[in-house]
């Protein structure tokens, strides 16, 4: 097999993969490899994204135009890289609008990187996951064009934006995404806001789906088991949006109005 076909196989590719590529076909030597790299740098074959993670470039297209995936490079960022809040919604294809900013988990420190017009940043894995050992929870692989694509699932993505709608595009661009999905396992919901363990996250996928109910076939069981997860005092929805708030006692929220009201709706 030549590297063509690994190109072919590995339209982004790490450098780790293509020194045991080169190892099974006999030419590992690490001269050869720079050798290599330059010359296909040279032809417009493949492009760097960062130290030691290239792209691949068809023959034919232009290494300047050609629009190479945003998911995969975030995909390939770390080792352990999952696609997670706005990005894994846009990877489901449930994202109300596109997003420059692409996020993924990972247990690793990387640098943000910038490609084009996209910013790939990686956030930390929430602790009370890491001292479970529940990281992977609600992880689902694909594969997309050779890459191994890690990403959150629906249901774990919807409560991951409700714990931080700053990496999700503010709560009107969460609630027309998580609108557009039909269906959630729920049991899978809860048990995952359950090992999150935030109290107030907890309330908050309480409150989405008793707002959405009739349409997600949520089960008052669903609903309780969330209620007793709830904080025991009040507390703000929204830490940057304090105004203009109502008390949700069941859930001991202080809500927007605007989201309670969905105004976003009324303008169309």
């Amino acid at each position: 097999m030549g590297l063509q076909t690994f190109f072919s196989q590995h339209a982004v590719f790490s450098l780790e993969e293509l020194d045991q590529f080169l190892s099974q076909e006999g030419t590992g030597n690490p001269h050869t490899r720079k050798a290599l790299l330059a010359y296909h740098r040279r032809q417009g074959r493949i492009i760097t994204i960062r130290r030691g993670l290239y792209a691949v470039i068809p023959i034919g297209f232009s290494s300047e135009l050609f629009p190479v995936d945003p998911h995969l490079l975030t995909a390939k960022m770390t080792e352990d890289a999952v696609l997670a809040y706005h990005t894994a919604l846009e990877f489901h294809g449930k994202a109300y609008s596109a997003h420059r900013i692409l996020y993924y988990l990972s247990l690793q420190k990387s640098l943000p990187v910038r490609f084009r017009s996209n910013n790939i940043r990686r956030v930390a894995v929430p602790r009370s996951l890491h001292a479970k050992g529940r990281e992977m929870f609600g992880v689902e692989n694909y594969q997309r064009s050779g890459v191994e694509v890690r990403v959150t699932s629906l249901e774990r993505t919807l409560v991951d934006v409700l714990d931080r709608p700053d990496l999700a595009g503010g709560w009107e661009e969460i609630w027309r995404s998580l609108e557009s999905v039909e269906f959630f396992d729920l049991d899978k919901v809860i048990q995952y806001s359950k090992f999150l363990g935030r109290a107030t996250t907890a309330a908050k996928v309480g409150f989405f789906l008793e707002q959405h109910k009739e349409n997600l076939m949520v089960e008052e069981k669903h609903l309780t088991s969330l209620w007793e997860l709830r904080p025991r005092q009040p507390h703000y929805l929204s830490r940057s949006k304090q105004k203009n708030c109502k008390w949700v006692k069941k859930w001991n929220l202080m809500i927007p109005t605007e989201i309670i009201n969905q105004s976003w709706a009324e303008i169309i």
